[in-house]
């Protein structure tokens, strides 16, 4: 039963990751719905399962990925070079709020109650900044991101750090446009943001888990991460093809809704 549990959390990991509905509240929300004990191994493979997640990214732009680490083009100037300095640049915020706050979030916001109100002040500053910056866009390829544009992403990435439920995904998207940054830009971009951001926040859990991880609760971590990455590759293709002809809206709506019933539910 508990692996039944852990693998309907990982499948919706996989779901949520990439989409700016907050993975990191959805799982929130299934476990408490799935009446899961918050034991520190459940709060380290909530983060560590979002790498099975992140690796499906690694794969789908495996190519482009690969380019920009040969060696020719990791020289200053060339395009492996500025792309990586600019994840570099934006992943620095997050990385210093995380390591800051870690503790505090972990022990303060980690509840429905702040999933809910995170999701919907997410969904308004959503509807606001697609309507009023998406059509200004100028920034119609990652390539073209100022090293400036990347940190002011970075930093919007805060938000979901500071409070489980807005998203990684909308944050990073929002301050794309912002920034004027297309839609496909902005969540390429934050597709690219998650991997060291993830990697590392998965590695830092790891160092500080109190604790020994036993063959069980590896084997769990295993499937986890086997099944968010599945879930999460097919996720990826099909939101990208969604966002080349529509607009985000229907995801604000839908954070609206789940974080009203979740209110709702609380106080009643």
């Amino acid at each position: 039963m508990e692996l039944i549990k852990l693998i309907i959390v990982a499948i919706v990991e996989g779901f949520t990751e990439f989409l700016p509905i907050s993975s990191t509240g959805h799982m929130i929300i299934v476990s408490d719905l799935l009446k899961m004990e918050s034991t520190h191994f459940l709060k380290l493979y909530l983060i560590v399962i979002q790498m099975g997640a992140i690796m499906a990214v690694v794969v789908l732009y495996r190519k482009r990925l690969m380019n920009t680490l040969k060696i020719t083009n990791l020289k200053p100037g060339k395009v492996g070079f500025n792309f990586w300095t600019k994840i570099f640049i934006a992943i620095v915020p997050a990385g210093i709020i995380g390591v800051l706050f870690d503790d505090v979030i972990e022990d303060k916001f980690m509840s429905i109650i702040t999933v809910a109100f995170a999701l919907i002040i997410g969904a308004i500053f959503m509807l606001y900044c697609e309507h009023r910056f998406r059509k200004n866009a100028t920034v119609t390829d990652v390539d073209n991101i100022s090293y400036k544009q990347a940190f002011i992403v970075g930093a919007f990435q805060c938000l979901a750090i500071l409070f489980p439920g807005f998203s990684r995904s909308a944050a990073s998207i929002i301050g794309g446009w912002i920034m004027g940054f297309s839609t496909v830009v902005a969540a390429e971009f934050s597709f690219f943001l998650a991997i060291p951001t993830m990697f590392l926040g998965s590695l830092y859990k790891i160092l500080k888990y109190d604790g020994i991880l036993s063959s069980t609760q590896i084997f769990y971590i295993v499937i986890g991460l086997i099944v968010a990455f599945i879930v999460a590759y097919f996720v990826i293709e099909k939101f990208m093809n969604y966002l080349q002809k529509r607009p985000m809206r229907i995801f604000a709506l839908y954070r609206l809704v789940v974080g009203f019933v979740l209110i709702v539910l609380f106080i009643f």
